[in-house]
């Protein structure tokens, strides 16, 4: 973690958030680079910073050779569907082959190595959901620190919604998930839930400082995390923390470091004599909230249960809409996270349902009749079919 930076680094950091062009960033985050002690306590935060100089230098490179009319692969997925789950692996592990058996994407599925070059996006429909799958170019070591295809493979994991981590039960398996979960720790993608997680957004100038705490800081009182984000020169901000967070959290939010991405380890080939063991072997190092769904790509078994698998993963709920005096509900659903309320619903559809919600009627199971009338703070479940009612 970051700890005791010099004031003149602090101050240049400050200016490299607030550069907006490329080019100058990269200088500022150099000159920053330059004012980091060099000692154990700052090594990851230096090596942070290289990846960051790495991918910005790339960028101008890319938009240069558009600019040219050259070609080159793009690494931006927009994101379609109701959530994004990009497939990583080794080469040669199943993932075109996953991604060709369940969306229509054109993808070459191939013995040769390396053969996807640039991210592929395919459609996947599970039930009444549609769920993109991103195949990312093959991970290799050192793809973090700019080996491989660059760090702007991983930019599209820490972008997405979630992660199949593909693993080959015909090789090591230990040895795979060592390698994905190696490159990224380096980018800073947890697939561990976290116990803390804080997000810092800054505020219109003036607007002051505000702290939301919905866990509960360590060794630290809020006074101190407003004196830490003022040494960096973040006088308007609001900072949410989630979870028990350190001094050290908070100020390694500062450099938009770790993100949380929930993930399920796929393990390709299960039809492969003596897999049953090597599934066996992954079971300790996927820990807990991390699930192995077995298949194989050649036979097709097991894919039949990763649409509910992604959706576990991703911990969200549908909830259907109805419009007032209309019998039927909307045949398309609203997805939100687990434990939203009708407010948090309000808020998704539009803003003004928000602000003008007056009550909802709820269609649901579990309730002894419906509808029922309810308001704002009522908690939603999957399946659930709501008509708001404004002012």
């Amino acid at each position: 973690m970051p700890a005791n930076l010099p004031a003149e680094a602090k101050h240049k950091w400050r200016e490299a958030s607030l550069a907006r062009r490329p080019e100058e960033k990269i200088i500022k985050l150099q000159e920053f680079l330059s004012l980091i002690p060099k000692h154990k306590g700052t090594e990851n935060l230096r090596a942070q910073v290289k990846r960051k100089i790495a991918t910005l230098r790339r960028e101008i490179a890319e938009k240069k050779r558009k600019k040219a009319g050259g070609g080159g692969p793009s690494f931006f997925i927009e994101k379609e569907g109701d959530a994004q789950i990009v497939i990583l692996g080794s080469t040669n592990v199943g993932r075109s082959s996953l991604l060709s058996l369940l969306t229509n994407a054109k993808v070459e599925v191939s013995n040769y190595l390396y053969t996807t070059k640039e991210p592929t996006p395919g459609m996947f429909q599970h039930q009444d959901l549609q769920f993109q799958l991103v195949e990312a170019p093959a991970l290799m070591e050192d793809t973090a620190d700019g080996g491989a295809w660059s760090p702007q493979t991983l930019t599209v994991a820490r972008n997405a919604d979630g992660l199949l981590l593909m693993i080959d039960l015909s090789k090591d398996p230990t040895e795979q998930l060592h390698l994905i979960s190696q490159e990224l720790d380096k980018a800073r993608i947890l697939i561990r839930k976290p116990t803390a997680r804080v997000e810092i957004e800054r505020r219109y100038m003036g607007a002051g400082f505000k702290l939301i705490v919905l866990g509960r800081l360590v060794d630290c009182t809020s006074r101190n995390v407003e004196q830490l984000l003022k040494s960096y020169g973040m006088h308007d901000a609001t900072v949410k923390i989630q979870g028990e967070a350190t001094l050290d959290d908070v100020e390694d939010s500062i450099f938009e470091g770790t993100v949380y991405r929930p993930a399920i380890i796929i393990a390709n080939k299960a039809d492969f004599p003596g897999a049953e063991k090597r599934i066996e072997q992954l079971k300790p190092l996927a820990g807990e909230g991390m699930g192995i769904l077995p298949i194989s790509c050649r036979d097709k078994s097991g894919l039949e249960r990763l649409g509910t698998k992604i959706f576990k993963m991703l911990n969200i709920i549908r909830v259907y809409t109805k419009e007032p005096n209309k019998r039927a509900p909307s045949k398309k659903p609203f997805t939100i996270r687990k434990d939203s309320t009708i407010l948090d619903l309000a808020k998704r559809i539009h803003s003004d349902f928000y602000k003008q919600f007056s009550y909802a009627k709820v269609w649901a199971k579990r309730l002894r009749f419906s509808p029922q009338r309810v308001g704002g703070g009522f908690a939603l479940e999957d399946g659930d079919t709501v008509e708001i009612h404004m002012k």
